[in-house]
């Protein structure tokens, strides 16, 4: 039975439907080659040009000034945690972390392994907003200021680019990169992994090249921003077929209106949802500061604040039925989460907003 499904998955996450069919298109014979993209030598012209334009083109779609470097690399956004320590550390030993969620926690974490960390924010119990900069203890001799974009877990995103004083600033964008335009030159790295902008296995490294060529010394050739630009991010064997796919998406966020119309989308979809929390009484919670929520990810219990956890599995099982996949809470925070990627339609989100009123109706018509 063909059944049509909807993934709100948070990642690995929903593809374009038109780029899912081109690959499958191409799947066993890329270009008339005779053999697939995933058996192809990464030495060979045919995927020598596919690196090629997979670089313009993220560099034409985003707007990457010329004295940044943009790299492939392997590790996902938590070996990045570690790659950025390694090689702009070595300035100061000590760098600020902005923790507003689970990954950022997480890459702070991280960061102690190789200096000292200035958490720039008092610690939360729970992650529902971002506090206003002149609460911030910045430390001006800081290697770097790091901070999270968008927090997929908890559904904190910056509606802001912190002001650093000149100090580089490192942003994790992995779940809303491609979303919005930005200016690339507020920022010492950029890094992005999943997501808007490929299947698990390739990070984006946006790095400005003033910034290279000072390592720490235990820096693994694999994780020196230098060396992997230096071979035009195939210092080892890249995973082609992923760098493919990140190919056609590119060229899909273009034919559809640039990162301006995935901006406008954006909005209408995750308004979509939060206008019926916040016209439902109580009923749906969503407990992150409205100036900070989440475009990509929307977050929120049912029945309370803490959640009604009867009533959040029967919602779960019932979107299951209706063949919307992938509605659970992360782990660390339980509820209902809805990762309303790029590749979601509008017309998608409104299924689930549709859903969520028929259920809200038939449990208050109950009570």
């Amino acid at each position: 039975m063909d059944k049509k499904i909807i993934n709100f998955g948070a990642g690995p996450t929903k593809l374009p439907k038109e780029v899912l069919k081109e690959i499958q298109t191409n799947l066993l014979n890329y270009e008339e080659t005779g053999i697939s993209v995933m058996e192809m030598s990464h030495r060979s012209s045919e995927y020598m040009e596919m690196n090629e334009n997979a670089l313009r083109d993220l560099r034409e779609l985003i707007g990457v000034p010329s004295n940044y470097k943009i790299l492939f690399m392997l590790g996902g956004g938590t070996g990045v945690f570690s790659s950025a320590c390694l090689n702009l550390m070595n300035r100061t030993g000590t760098a600020d972390y902005l923790v507003t969620g689970a990954w950022s926690e997480k890459a702070a974490k991280e960061a102690a392994h190789y200096g000292t960390v200035n958490l720039v924010l008092p610690k939360f119990e729970k992650y529902t907003t971002i506090p206003s900069p002149d609460t911030w203890n910045l430390n001006p001799n800081a290697s770097f200021v790091y901070y999270c974009d968008n927090e997929t877990a908890d559904g904190v995103e910056f509606s802001f680019v912190p002001e650093t004083n000149g100090v580089p600033l490192v942003c994790d964008m992995s779940s809303n990169f491609l979303s919005r335009p930005i200016d690339v030159t507020k920022f010492g790295i950029i890094f992005a992994a999943q997501k808007n902008i490929v299947p698990a296995g390739v990070t984006v490294v946006i790095v400005r090249e003033d910034l290279l060529g000072n390592p720490m010394k235990v820096t693994p050739s694999i994780l020196d921003y230098n060396i992997v630009d230096k071979n035009n991010s195939i210092y080892n064997t890249p995973p082609t077929f992923i760098i493919y796919v990140m190919c056609l998406i590119f060229k899909w966020i273009k034919r559809n209106g640039g990162l301006k119309e995935m901006a406008n989308n954006s909005a209408i979809k995750s308004k979509l949802i939060y206008d019926i929390i916040d016209k439902s009484d109580g009923f749906y919670v969503c407990p992150v500061d409205e100036k900070d929520r989440s475009r990509m990810n929307v977050c929120f219990r049912i029945g309370s604040r803490s959640g009604d956890e009867d009533l959040e599995k029967e919602f779960l099982s019932l979107c299951e039925s209706k063949h919307l996949v992938q509605l659970n809470g992360h782990r660390l925070v339980g509820g209902v989460r809805a990762s309303i990627y790029n590749a979601i339609t509008i017309a998608e989100a409104q299924i689930l907003a549709d859903l969520m009123v028929s259920f809200m109706e038939e449990k208050k018509n109950k009570s």
